[in-house]
Formats: structure tokens, sequence, C-alpha cells
């Protein structure tokens, strides 16, 4: 173990680059426990992570990956030993702490949650915080209402994106039959269906953003924000729902307040980063049992090598469903 492949992330020539590196131990920031990775997964946060001026990274060099699955090589916590097979996905992971895109990573203990039975250390980053992300934005929308009505009026945006395609298959495994997905392009068309989906509707068929608009929606499971959060808004029906996640679309969120004071609209924020680690229990069981959808999920699979052309694919916005990064 004194020399090992990572992802690492520098300032130079006041710019922003990153390559893979041979590094050692030393590099690694502290914590409770050194894992051998055996795969950490790409994430939107993991794109903006390489770019200057990205928002993620504050304090260079940084090894980026904001999730990792593995083995202990060893342990100076009580609750972890020498061989047990963990996850971790969230708290500073890739973004203040040196992250999963390293052969070796070394984290604090709390961070940490044994492999679920039922998932691989693969299966477990198919689902990376995308699919975490996913399964949080879906107990949260079951959880004010959609699990007592399998026909709701159900539109996922970002549909074949990382968190929207996890999301999508979840609920159509589990008997939802009206699920709408919002697409930009032609050819994500037959990819929405294959996952899932019911109807797949465009951007543009949007419509424009009103005060209050006829209610199309039920739930609305929201990857992306900004206009296109703002434009679904108004449509969502008496005390319906949008779970919101991302900010592809854009962090600003111009809308007014006849939607939660007419229809009582919810706003439902997903934080996946300081979720509870009682909650990520639940949510891992279900990821391992009812919502298991890794069989069949939208993925490819890719070395460190690839990490940085993936990366700029997911920049352009050419990127579909997960990729997992096997170290």
């Amino acid at each position: 173990m004194e020399q090992f492949k990572a992802l690492v992330v520098k300032e130079a020539d006041e710019t922003v680059v990153h390559g893979i590196e041979e590094i050692s131990l030393e590099n690694l920031h502290e914590g409770d426990v050194v894992v051998k990775v055996a795969y950490s997964s790409l994430n939107y946060k993991d794109m903006l992570a390489v770019q200057p001026k990205g928002g993620v990274i504050r304090k260079y060099p940084m090894i980026p990956g904001i999730d990792l699955s593995g083995t202990v090589v060893s342990s100076e916590d009580d609750r972890f030993s020498q061989g047990q097979e963990v996850l971790v996905t969230g708290y500073d992971l890739g973004v203040s702490h040196t992250g999963g895109l390293s052969e070796y990573a070394r984290v604090k203990a709390d961070w940490l949650v044994p492999l679920p039975a039922g998932l691989s250390l693969k299966d477990v980053m198919i689902f990376g915080t995308a699919g975490f992300t996913a399964a949080q934005s879906v107990y949260a929308l079951e959880a004010h209402g959609l699990a007592d009505n399998k026909d709701a009026r159900i539109l996922i945006t970002g549909a074949t994106g990382g968190v929207g395609s996890v999301a999508l298959q979840i609920l159509a495994k589990n008997g939802y039959t009206n699920i709408s997905a919002l697409v930009r392009k032609d050819y994500q068309v037959e990819v929405a269906k294959k996952l899932g989906a019911h109807h797949v509707v465009f951007s543009e068929e949007l419509g424009e953003k009103r005060l209050l608009g006829r209610a199309v929606y039920d739930y609305v499971l929201d990857t992306v924000g900004g206009e296109v959060a703002a434009t679904l808004i108004p449509q969502i029906t008496d005390n319906g729902s949008i779970s919101m996640c991302g900010n592809a679309a854009g962090a600003k969120l111009d809308t007014n307040v006849l939607p939660f004071i007419l229809r009582g609209v919810n706003i439902l924020g997903i934080n996946s980063v300081t979720e509870t680690h009682e909650n990520r229990l639940i949510l891992w069981n279900k990821m391992a049992n009812e919502w298991n959808i890794t069989a069949d999920a939208l993925s490819q699979e890719v070395s460190l090598d690839e990490v940085p052309s993936i990366l700029a694919d997911l920049k352009a916005g050419k990127h579909l469903g997960r990729t997992i990064v096997k170290l």
C-alpha cells in the first residue's frame, strides 16, 4: 500500500487541473478507518469538483468522489473490523475530505454504513449518491401522500440522469401507473420508456410559467431546479408535493406564493449530505429489498483512468444513468 492511484484536483497557474497520480496514505485526510476502495461512482457534484469556481472544493489538493464502497483494512473504532464490507455517501467526502476516487480512503467511522444484506459492493455504487438521493426523494413524496395513490400523476425531471433514472425505476417497480418523464432530447425518449415511464414530456411542452396554472401533476420529483421547477410548481394540484434535490437548471427559484397558499403545495428539500444515520439504514434497507433496481439499472462501469472523459460528458449534458468506477 506504499503507493496507489487516485484522481487529484489541484490549483495550478491560477486555474484548476485534475489527473491520475500515485499517492500514499499520508496524502489522505485523517480518519478512524482505512478502506480499500472497490467502487466509487460519478455524480454531478464530482463534475463540479474539477471545475474552476465549481463551488464544491475550496482547498486544494483534493481527491474528489462523494461516495465509495470497499473493505475495511484497519479500524480504530470498535464498530468496524478488518475485512468488513462498508459504504459511504455524503458528509464531507470528496468535498473537504479526501474522497472515493482513490484506491484507498481514510474516513470517519461515523460516516460508514455496513454493506446491506442483498447488495454487493458494486450494487451499492450502482445506486451511489445519486441513487440514495433518488430513494430519499421517493421516501419523502410517499410520506406526503404518494404511497396511498398508485395512480397519482407523477412527473420526474431529469428523468434519464443519475437521480432521475433511479427514481423512475423505483417508482415503476413499485406499481405506480401514471409516471411522466421530462426530457430535453429525442434520444432520451426511448431510454425513459425502457426505465418505466408511461408518458414522456419535452421541456418545451411545459408551457409558460404562470402565477397559478392548470393542475397537471399530483407529485413532482425534481432533480434540476431553476426555471423548470418554477414552471412546474404552479401546475401541482391541491395538497400535492414537489421534492427538490438539484440545481443543474439553475440555483435561483423564481416563483410566487399562490401555489402554496391557495393549493397547499409542499416543497420537500432533499439533502443527501447530512441525512441521519438512522434514516440511512432505513433507506438502504429499502434499496436492498423492495427498491432494488440494480439488476436493470441504466449503468456503465469504467476504470479510474476513464473518469476525466466521463466528467467531461457530464459537463456537456451527454451523460445517461449511472457511471460506477472500479478501483
